[in-house]
């Protein structure tokens, strides 16, 4: 499977798409080049969100490898969502050319960092690395390989996938996410939410005995995505997603004058829920408005 990524991460092809060498090498040499922006921390949430997951081909049973090709340092936290993939076994590599920056590198790999962090001059030079790291992958795939139990179960259907998505108690700067579990029982469900016009994902993680979360602290009148993943020690299955508003702020009401003078005036009103202070604002009326 292949992601491209600039300030938004796009799938080109899923892992299920090609079934030979050829057909992949043929999609490789089609492919056109993505300019733009290096989110690589929003590229590696993408990857885990849509392309490692069992509807876009991703088997229960296989090691999961995420191998990162950037030209840049990342312009948002590539750490943080690095840390989410490494902490459900996915493993990185991560290659860097040009002005990419090997510290943050390091940081996204897996250990050892010997054979996970390469980094060359120029884009040509990436041909030198492809016997190297087609030997570490492979080797690594057969090492972990060996470790599984090979009683994990293949069917990667709806029994890994939480179902009926509700969104309620919906206020200005919350709202009650609600769920019904899938039938096998994930180790954790990973909750991450975003206003659609553009903002940092927020993530929270929960056991995967727990079937309910209210998100806080949200901006009022906004429309948040809302997705929830349900992770299983190998695997990430299909998720939930919604899409919901929250309320605007409660204004004011009733604006009265009262105790008018020649330099003064008395303004009064009914609170507004929630409200901690008020700014009142001042201005002469234009020529000809109402007094």
């Amino acid at each position: 499977g292949l992601s491209q990524y600039s300030s938004d991460p796009r799938t080109e092809w899923d892992l299920s798409a090609y079934s030979t060498r050829d057909q992949v090498l043929e999609a490789v040499r089609n492919l056109r080049y993505k300019g733009g922006n290096t989110f690589t921390g929003l590229a590696l949430t993408h990857v885990l969100e849509q392309n490692l997951k069992p509807d876009a081909g991703a088997r229960l049973e296989a090691e999961k490898l995420v191998i990162l090709l950037t030209d840049g340092k990342s312009q948002d936290d590539a750490n943080l969502a690095a840390q989410t993939l490494k902490n459900l076994g996915i493993e990185i590599f991560a290659i860097g050319v040009k002005n990419a920056d090997e510290a943050e590198l390091k940081q996204v790999a897996s250990e050892p960092l010997e054979l996970t962090v390469y980094n060359v001059l120029d884009f040509p030079l990436l041909s030198s690395l492809v016997g190297k790291l087609t030997r570490v992958l492979c080797t690594r795939i057969k090492e972990k390989s060996n470790k599984e139990n090979a009683d994990i179960p293949v069917n990667t259907g709806p029994q890994l996938s939480p179902t009926d998505l509700k969104i309620s108690a919906v206020t200005s700067k919350s709202m009650q996410l609600t769920w019904s579990p899938p039938l096998r029982p994930p180790k954790k469900y990973r909750v991450v939410y975003y206003p659609s016009k553009g903002g940092i994902p927020k993530e929270v993680v929960l056991d995967g005995t727990v079937s309910s979360l209210q998100l806080s602290n949200l901006t009022s009148h906004t429309e948040y995505l809302v997705s929830v993943f349900p992770v299983y020690d190998t695997v990430v299955g299909d998720g939930l997603r919604g899409v919901t508003s929250t309320l605007p702020l409660s204004p004011p009401r009733s604006l009265r004058v009262s105790e008018l003078s020649h330099n003064s005036m008395r303004l009064s009103w009914k609170a507004a829920q929630g409200a901690t202070q008020y700014l009142v604002l001042c201005s002469a009326a234009p020529d000809g408005a109402e007094d």
